[in-house]
């Protein structure tokens, strides 16, 4: 059993035909629903920041944003607090003129100062909204969803910066590891259901796409193993590249 290549693999040998027993209960949504609740921010968050200072050049506030393929910065001020955000549509809008599509930019007088603005501090959008490491996963992505936001500096105790956690970030925890998929179908479906035996089954999952390599007692089986892993959560499909064994 290994993983090259991204490609979670392992197999399970065929043995004496068996009776297709009913599929055991998977892990239900209560439960799943329980780990993603132990999940934290902390768990998820990026430590190593990209930050900009309320006097850092817009100029140079592009090249950070580009240089490090990031959508957005926190500002922070000399004790390392956020004060507020800027991004990178912050600066297009800028450069181009173009005013903000959601009105965020408030009064004629705000609009106008953005529009002079030379640095992160005058461009930034302010109050910023913050996390922090303790809150649960669904808890910080209701968060981002009531903010209208796609990132969200995580502070500590004392308000200084710690991290930041993005959509992406919050979705990579709803998407379930292709490991834990090959562990399921193994066990469940290959082993316990099925009681097909290691050596001719080949496993692997890769960005949650089965695909199953060997042989089995008969041609109903077939059918029968796809639609028992297209069942297992996180699968988005199955390829099952099977033989049927002649008898002998």
């Amino acid at each position: 059993m290994g993983r090259e290549g991204g490609v979670y693999e392992s197999a399970y040998r065929t043995g004496s035909a068996r009776a297709v027993r009913p599929r055991p209960p998977r892990r239900d949504a209560e439960e799943a629903d329980a780990m993603l609740h132990r999940r934290t921010v902390g768990d998820v968050m990026t430590e190593e920041v990209v930050t900009l200072r309320p006097t850092t050049p817009l100029q140079e506030v592009a090249v950070l944003l580009d240089a490090n393929d990031i959508v957005a910065a926190p500002v922070v001020d000399d004790d390392g607090a956020p004060v507020g955000v800027v991004s990178a549509s912050d600066v297009l809008r800028h450069e181009t003129g173009t005013p903000d599509p959601q009105g965020q930019d408030g009064d004629d007088e705000h609009a106008w100062g953005k529009a002079r603005a030379r640095t992160a501090g005058a461009l930034m959008s302010s109050p910023v909204f913050t996390a922090r490491a303790d809150w649960t996963i669904p808890r910080a992505a209701r968060e981002l969803r009531r903010r209208h936001v796609k990132q969200l500096p995580v502070v500590g105790d004392e308000g200084l910066l710690t991290g930041i956690v993005t959509r992406s970030d919050l979705l990579d925890a709803f998407i379930r590891p292709d490991a834990e998929i090959r562990d399921e179908v193994e066990r469940d479906v290959l082993g316990r259901i099925l009681g097909l035996e290691e050596g001719a089954v080949a496993v692997e999952v890769q960005d949650g796409v089965v695909t199953l390599r060997g042989h089995v007692p008969g041609p109903r089986l077939v059918p029968v193993v796809a639609g028992l892993c297209q069942g297992v959560d996180g699968v988005v499909a199955v390829d099952t590249r099977l033989s049927v064994d002649r008898p002998g």
